[in-house]
């Protein structure tokens, strides 16, 4: 009798609304024409000043990000021509060692300097001096290009070296050591195994 009793069933009806109050939203499900309507947004915001300093801002980042990479070694953000284990390995030979192409802006800096003397002999001294110090850098850069390639076939085949790599390490031999880009990875007298 307990049971048909007016109290147990308002209790009975009280839990039954709690659990729907409590598993329902609370709200309507929105119609697929307000989702629509919330989702859309213009593509070029209406304040287009604002929209450019934003955009000049975040390729400012992407900018910077890319010239740190670049100055780390970072393939992903290296031009193709620097890509690649070859690359790498000539980048890394180069800057180990001493070249006579690296201290040839330094000196032709000097030797203008020098010319701005009134003796001609002191000039045409200097005229002399960076003619032979020219030529050197141009053929301690073909013995690297011939040492690289024989380090290079070595280490990753004989039929495997890339084109240009001659060309690549004497180039990189001639840039002043702080200049270089991606910036030196190793030290001095410290080569590639």
């Amino acid at each position: 009798m307990a049971k048909n009793s007016p109290e147990s069933s308002s209790a009975e009806n009280t839990t039954d609304v709690d659990t729907d109050v409590v598993a329902g939203k609370g709200r309507p499900t929105p119609t697929r024409k307000e989702k629509e309507a919330a989702r859309k947004r213009p593509i070029v915001s209406n304040d287009r000043a604002e929209a450019r300093r934003n955009a000049r801002a975040a390729m400012a980042v992407e900018r910077e990000k890319q010239r740190v990479g670049l100055a780390n070694g970072v393939e992903r953000y290296m031009p193709l021509r620097d890509r690649g284990p070859q690359k790498r390995y000539i980048r890394d030979y180069v800057d180990a060692r001493t070249s006579i192409g690296e201290f040839l802006i330094p000196l032709m800096f000097l030797v203008i300097v020098i010319s701005l003397f009134p003796q001609v002999e002191v000039q045409f001294a200097s005229t002399i001096m960076i003619l032979f110090f020219f030529i050197g850098a141009i053929l301690d850069g073909v013995v690297l290009g011939f040492l690289v390639r024989k380090k290079l076939r070595e280490r990753f085949g004989e039929d495997k070296v890339e084109a240009g790599v001659r060309w690549y390490a004497a180039m990189r031999a001639f840039q002043f050591r702080a200049l270089r880009m991606p910036k030196p990875q190793v030290k001095r007298g410290h080569y590639p195994e």
